[in-house]
């Protein structure tokens, strides 16, 4: 089978790495080997793969950075609209899913010759549709909020590629985030910063401007080894696995208080982990929609996937305390936010990041561990200048803002990061290109990203060693 693994623009090589890692997995390496496309040398949004179906259960439990899993169902020459209609109605659409679901068909394309998109898009409708009303005698309805199944179809200037797309709601959607309203920074662009930034569960993180914590708890997750999926996998909801991460998590208290003095063990204390309530809970993941996926096989080895899981989430909680991760906002409605969403990820509140997460001006934050480590934010812009209490949702990343304040805001935290955080790497989300100038700090490195389709940069500053 082929697959398109979609991702934010420019994240494409830590996509393929992450991609590889986890092919190698033992519980999924016994499953079929996986032929991953190297990275492109442009910015294409994801990268293919070859390899069983078991591929789409890997990626979309797993995969921190992809927002979707294509399965490919066809990739044809084209010249007009009715070449695609015959080529989407010549499959066997009746063997994937029954005409009493519902579904949705979305289009992209790059240098189409075609004129009309959306005359396109109907006609792949109509071609699924028609299909089944030969073979079914019914036809499913179409549902754009949430479909049982989502078609997707790509166009190029030659080919025509349609996909079955496993995953449902988009992958960033994790389920745990409380605000309804859109949030400037998507969790699997999170996940794949981190992984720029190259730090390491051992290493200090620190946010100095965190908002809603989506850098936070993305950090939290991957030091753990929780599986990114897991609430929508059903894998931290159930009262289940919530007794067996505080019976784990109260297993480690006993061995560390066996091997440390009573003061030092006395930091750890008992905590029962917040149920978490499903986002679309009853949508899951687009494969299990499909009937391929639903045979005794392939859900045997969903079922093999959920298990090695639910064993590595319950090892994660367990260690929670071991993270050193602190963050910070000026707007106490924000830390707020934070604490709920940490909870509502199934975090344990008493892992001692909580206590480290504070309202607290940047400009006067001090390091928040003995050791340098990563500092990792988005400039939140106009929002952090305001009174504390002040703002709610966070604005979205401009690509100037030369207000007076502003800038004398950045002027000031440049000096403060040199003053106050020797050692420590910087790594900085904007989508202003003279972010650097303002801060009067030389970048080390600067990486292209996409915020949806916003072209932004990834900025790192080495601060220098006290001397």
């Amino acid at each position: 089978m082929k697959f398109f693994i979609v991702c934010p623009r420019g994240l494409e090589i830590p996509l393929a790495e992450e991609l590889k890692e986890i092919s190698e997995r033992s519980e999924i390496k016994s499953l079929g080997a996986w032929v991953i496309d190297p990275p492109p040398a442009n910015s294409t949004g994801g990268l293919g793969i070859a390899g069983p179906m078991s591929v789409a259960l890997a990626i979309n439990l797993h995969s921190r950075i992809a927002s979707r899993c294509l399965l490919q169902m066809t990739h044809v020459a084209y010249r007009k609209e009715d070449d695609v209609y015959k080529a989407v109605r010549s499959l066997s659409w009746e063997d994937w899913f029954n005409p009493d679901q519902t579904m949705r068909v979305d289009l992209t394309a790059h240098r189409s010759p075609l004129t009309s998109l959306n005359f396109v898009t109907l006609r792949i409708k109509d071609a699924v549709c028609d299909r089944f009303r030969e073979v079914k005698g019914s036809r499913p309805s179409i549902d754009t909020e949430l479909p049982d199944v989502r078609v997707q179809a790509h166009l190029t200037a030659t080919h025509a590629t349609v996909y079955l797309d496993t995953s449902g709601q988009s992958l960033f959607k994790r389920g745990w985030r409380d605000d309804k309203g859109a949030a400037p920074l998507k969790e699997n662009l999170a996940a794949g910063i981190l992984a720029l930034t190259g730090w390491k569960p051992e290493q200090p993180l620190f946010d100095p401007m965190c908002g809603s914590g989506t850098f936070l708890i993305e950090a939290a997750y991957r030091g753990l080894g929780i599986p990114s999926g897991s609430i929508r996998a059903g894998l931290m909801n159930p009262k289940q696995a919530e007794e067996q991460a505080a019976q784990a998590h109260n297993q480690a208290v006993k061995a560390q208080r066996n091997e440390q003095e009573k003061t030092e063990a006395s930091r750890f204390t008992r905590y029962r982990p917040t149920r978490v309530d499903l986002v679309g809970a009853d949508q899951g993941f687009g494969f299990q929609r499909l009937k391929p996926f639903n045979t005794p096989e392939l859900k045997k080895q969903w079922d093999g996937l959920c298990e090695v899981a639910k064993k590595n989430i319950e090892q994660g909680l367990a260690n929670a305390n071991k993270l050193k991760m602190a963050a910070c906002d000026i707007n106490e409605n924000m830390i707020s936010i934070v604490k709920s969403n940490w909870k509502r990820a199934g975090l344990p509140a008493q892992s001692g990041v909580l206590s480290n997460v504070r309202q607290i001006d940047a400009l006067v934050a001090k390091s928040p561990f003995a050791d340098p480590g990563v500092m990792l934010f988005n400039p939140p812009y106009g929002e952090r200048l305001e009174i504390k209490g002040g703002r709610g949702a966070r604005d979205a990343l401009p690509k100037n803002n030369n207000s007076p304040e502003f800038m004398e805001f950045l002027n000031q935290f440049g000096k403060h990061l040199k003053d106050d955080f020797h050692g420590w790497q910087v790594d900085v989300l904007t989508a202003d290109m003279g972010l650097p100038g303002q801060l009067r700090m030389k970048e080390s490195k600067r990486t292209p990203l996409f915020n949806g389709p916003l072209e932004c940069r990834l900025f790192r500053f080495e601060i220098k060693k006290a001397q």
